[in-house]
This record gives C-alpha cells, sequence and structure tokens, in this order.
C-alpha cells in the first residue's frame, strides 16, 4: 500500500510542477499503449490514434521548447521531430494502404 502512495504522490508533484510535461508525457504515454494494441489488434482506430497522440505531442513538445527552451533543447527538439516524421510516415503509410 505503501509503495502506490509513494507513486501517487510523485504523481501529483510532477503535474503540478511541470503541466505541459505531464501532459505531454501522459500523451506519448497513451500513444505507446495504443501502438501496442495497434500490433496486438490490426484494426486501424488504434492506429490512427497511437499515431495522431505522436503528432499531437511531439508538436507541444517543439512549440514549448521554442517558447522556452530547456538545458537539452537540442536533444529535446531532435527528438521530437524524429517522432514527428515517424509519425508523418506511418500516416502516409496508412493512406496508402486505404
Amino acid at each position: 500500500m505503501r509503495y502506490w502512495h509513494f507513486w501517487l504522490n510523485t504523481f501529483i508533484l510532477s503535474s503540478q510542477y511541470n503541466p505541459p510535461r505531464f501532459v505531454e508525457l501522459l500523451m506519448l504515454t497513451v500513444a505507446i499503449v495504443m501502438l501496442g494494441v495497434a500490433t496486438i489488434l490490426p484494426d486501424r482506430p488504434y492506429m490512427v490514434l497511437g499515431l495522431s497522440l505522436v503528432v499531437g505531442a511531439s508538436i507541444s513538445i517543439l512549440v514549448r521548447e521554442a517558447i522556452a527552451p530547456s538545458p537539452q533543447s537540442k536533444i529535446t527538439k531532435l527528438t521530437a521531430l524524429i517522432l514527428l516524421f515517424i509519425s508523418l510516415y506511418g500516416f502516409v503509410d496508412l493512406m496508402q494502404m486505404l
């Protein structure tokens, strides 16, 4: 019980300390789950939802870094751009499959 209490307090504290980064983390976590479900169940809605969450999170990261750069700004921007290009490639691949 104490273990879950510690994680719950950490979760609440991180959401209060930096809300935009917390929302981006939440979006990427849900995207990972949706893309994982899409690999098990070959349904397109899971894939589309997962890819759209990745696009939204990566654009949010790029906007946040443009407004208020962090100390590791270059690595963060590079990672967000890679995620954006991979997810856009996934959308193009899905459109060709239709």
